[in-house]
C-alpha cells in the first residue's frame, strides 16, 4: 500500500497528462497499482498501526468487574486508581480516566451555594440517606466550614438521639466545638420557625440541651434552601461515590451486605487516610492541615463528667465500641475477594 503522499503524486501526474507507464516508472510500482489508485481513491492512506499495549490492559478485566459490581452506582476513577495501584499498576491517571469514561460518561455536578467562614465559626450538619427499606442505612455527616474536615457516623435512624450522638462524636473527632452549627429544617431539629420573632425558633428540646452543654448556637437554612449547606451537601455526594459504593461492591462480591456496623467500622480509617487527607477541590489544601489551624479557634469540649451529669436519664451514654460489629469476618472475605 502506498502512502497518502504517493497516491496524491500519482493523481497529480495523471492530471498533468502523463501516461500510466511513465507514472509507474517514476513511482517504482506496477501499472496495475497506478490504475487501482486512480480508480479507487478511497484505497489511499497509511496502513493502520498496530495498537500498542498499555499499562492499563492487565487491569481492565478487574476494572470492568468493579464497575459491574457497583451498578447502578459508579466508583470514581480516583478510587479505582488507588485500588489498581495496590495491585501493581504504575501507569498514569489519564488513561484510566478515559477508560472509565467509556463505560459511563460522568454527569455534570449539581451546583451548590458556598460561602466561606472564619476558623471555628461554623459546622454544617446533615443526615443523608444511603438505603431505605427494612434494613435502612443513614449517615450523619458534619463538615467544618473553614477546614472542610468532615466526620461521618452511620445509623439506622434519624431521630433526636441519633442527631445528638452524631454531634457529640463529631465534636470529639474535631477536638472542639464550633460557635454555630447549621442544620436543615428537619422536625427532629426545629419544631416551629419564627415562633418568638424573626429568626427565633422553637428548637427540639434534646438539641437545645446539647447546644447548652457544648456552647454552640444552632442555625437553620431558610425553607426550601437546604442547598445553602453547600459544604456538607457536597461531601454527601463524595461520601457515597468514594466510600459507600466501593465498600458495598466489595462486600457484595463476598456475598455480604453493607450494614451500620460494618460502615462505622470502615469509615474511621477512610476519613483519616482518604477524605481528610486529600487535596480539597475548593481550598486546594488538605482538610487535615487546615483542621490544625481551625482547632485553635474551636470552643473547648466540656469535661466528660459535665456531659454525663447533664444528659437525660433516657439517653444514657453508650460506649462507641459497643456499636461496633466484629469486622474480622468482613476483612477476611474481602481479602479473599481481592
Amino acid at each position: 500500500m502506498l502512502t497518502q503522499e504517493q497516491a496524491v503524486e500519482i493523481r497529480v501526474m495523471a492530471r498533468q497528462g502523463l501516461p500510466i507507464r511513465e507514472i509507474a516508472r517514476r513511482m517504482s510500482c506496477s501499472r496495475n497499482t497506478v490504475r487501482r489508485y486512480l480508480r479507487e481513491p478511497e484505497a489511499v492512506g497509511y496502513p493502520p498501526r498496530a495498537a500498542r499495549p498499555t499499562k492499563l490492559e492487565p487491569f481492565q478485566e478487574y476494572l470492568l468487574e468493579r464497575i459491574a459490581a457497583a451498578r447502578p452506582d459508579w466508583i470514581p476513577a480516583t478510587v479505582l486508581l488507588r485500588e489498581i495501584q495496590e495491585r501493581g499498576y504504575d501507569g498514569g491517571y489519564s488513561q484510566l480516566k478515559a477508560f472509565v469514561a467509556q463505560q459511563r460518561p460522568r454527569p455534570a455536578d449539581d451546583p451548590v451555594v458556598r460561602f466561606e467562614t472564619e476558623p471555628g465559626q461554623q459546622m454544617q450538619a446533615d443526615f443523608t440517606i444511603i438505603r431505605r427499606g427494612r434494613d435502612p442505612l443513614l449517615a450523619f455527616v458534619a463538615t467544618l466550614g473553614f477546614s472542610r474536615a468532615s466526620f461521618v457516623r452511620f445509623s439506622a435512624r434519624e431521630d433526636s438521639p441519633a442527631w445528638c450522638a452524631g454531634l457529640e462524636n463529631a465534636f470529639a473527632y474535631f477536638g472542639g466545638v464550633p460557635r454555630t452549627v447549621l442544620f436543615d429544617n428537619a422536625r427532629t431539629i426545629i419544631i416551629e420557625r419564627d415562633v418568638f420573632g424573626p429568626g427565633q425558633h422553637r428548637w427540639n428540646p434534646q438539641l437545645l440541651g446539647l447546644a447548652d452543654r457544648y456552647g454552640f448556637v444552632p442555625r437553620v437554612c431558610r425553607p426550601y434552601r437546604a442547598r445553602t449547606k453547600g459544604k456538607v451537601e457536597r461531601f454527601n455526594g463524595y461520601l457515597k461515590r468514594s466510600f459507600i459504593v466501593p465498600l458495598a461492591a466489595s462486600l457484595r462480591t463476598a456475598g455480604l451486605v453493607l450494614d451500620v456496623a460494618a460502615a462505622n467500622g470502615y469509615v474511621g480509617p477512610w476519613l483519616d487516610t482518604v477524605a481528610n487527607a486529600r487535596i480539597h477541590g475548593t481550598t486546594g489544601e488538605r482538610p487535615e492541615r487546615r483542621l490544625v489551624i481551625e482547632r485553635d479557634h474551636l470552643l473547648q469540649l466540656p469535661s466528660r463528667q459535665e456531659i454525663i451529669v447533664a444528659a437525660p436519664r433516657t439517653s444514657a451514654p453508650v460506649p462507641f465500641e459497643s456499636l461496633q460489629h466484629p469486622l474480622s469476618v468482613y476483612q477476611a472475605l474481602l481479602e479473599v475477594a481481592a
